[in-house]
């Protein structure tokens, strides 16, 4: 039996067939159209164009894909990728921007978000604009701290720091400063003397008379360590500068480290035989070294560094080859690494070089 209702849903039907000539064989879908899946599938196609490098054909797909989900970045972020492989950078990064747009407003997930901005970073870098690259990055790691990124970003921060250094060599006004902080050393003012050598050493970080200066100075504002450091420096650029040496030895002396001290000035005397104020040194710290031997030993064997190089298989060889050839020791001595592992034992009296 036909309800009423049944008979005007027939009733309609038949008239909609008969208006618009429609068979009554008909099959009508009437699900509505997925649109997101749709739009997957284009960017799957697109992908898989991008593989291939058939850029435009990706771009094509990535289109169709934005068009029927106009609410999902991670589409504006494949055409980022392909405009980047393209070198086709400004498009990239403006890509990029609309896909944080788009993610932001749908509230995409943060690494959708963190992967386009660190795309537009990437064509930066390519671009050669360390700068804005880092910015980019940085502005990626507030939304996801991938540990790839992280490192990615200091390295390139590293890079812009050193790069900024050597913008800001120039010797010839290294050179200015240099004498205007002499010009205050001699009247007295350390202070004002430390801004020149500064800068001085900023200028040009290879000139070892510019540490040695500023050792000097630091040296009389009571700054022994930072003095000891610029010494230490100044060797390491030009290990003849026996001037450093000098400085060295006094300030370890104004230390009160009378072992080192010594060492130090006859460190000086192998370069110079004949120096007076290295002589001078030498018996200033024999004559106020009062520490017994056993002492100094015990001290220096808690030292780490005496304790590591002793624990070296090798420094041991070489040491029961100096015991049994002291004619070894000149060999030895003309490796900048095993001659300053000598040293520092000499200077901790573990071993005694004549």
């Amino acid at each position: 039996m036909v309800g009423i209702g049944d008979f005007f849903s027939n009733f309609f039907f038949r008239v909609l067939l008969e208006r618009f000539h429609l068979s009554s064989s008909l099959s009508v879908d009437y699900r509505p159209i997925d649109m997101a899946e749709a739009a997957v599938a284009e960017k799957n196609l697109g992908n898989e164009a991008y593989k291939k490098k058939d850029f435009a054909t990706a771009h094509v797909h990535y289109d169709k894909a934005i068009e029927l989900d106009p609410a999902n970045a991670t589409f504006h972020s494949n055409k980022a990728a392909a405009f980047f492989e393209e070198a086709k950078f400004d498009e990239c990064i403006a890509s990029c921007e609309k896909a944080v747009e788009i993610g932001r407003e749908h509230r995409a997930d943060y690494t959708v978000i963190a992967k386009a901005l660190a795309r537009a970073g990437n064509a930066e870098l390519k671009r050669g604009n360390l700068k804005p690259a880092l910015n980019w990055f940085q502005r990626s790691l507030s939304e996801y701290r991938d540990p790839e990124l992280v490192k990615k970003a200091k390295a390139l921060e590293n890079q812009i720091k050193e790069e900024e250094l050597k913008s800001y060599i120039n010797p010839e006004l290294a050179e200015q400063e240099k004498q205007k902080g002499n010009e205050l050393f001699k009247k007295g003012d350390f202070p004002g003397a430390m801004k020149h050598y500064n800068e001085a050493v900023k200028r040009h970080p290879d000139n070892a008379i510019l540490y040695s200066n500023r050792a000097a100075c630091l040296t009389k504002l009571m700054d022994f360590q930072r003095a000891l450091d610029d010494c230490e420096k100044c060797i390491r650029i030009d290990p003849n500068f026996i001037k450093a040496y000098i400085r060295k030895g006094a300030v370890l002396t104004a230390m009160k480290e009378w072992g080192k001290a010594q060492s130090t000035y006859e460190a000086a005397l192998h370069i110079d035989p004949n120096n007076a104020e290295a002589r001078e040194g030498v018996r200033l710290c024999m004559s106020n070294n009062d520490e017994k031997p056993e002492q100094a030993r015990e001290r220096a064997l808690a030292d780490p560094e005496i304790q590591e190089i002793l624990r070296d298989p090798g420094m041991r060889l070489i040491l029961e080859q100096m015991s049994n050839d002291p004619g070894a020791l000149r060999e030895h001595l003309t490796n900048p690494e095993i001659a300053k592992k000598i040293m520092k034992l000499k200077e901790a009296g573990i071993v005694q070089i004549r």
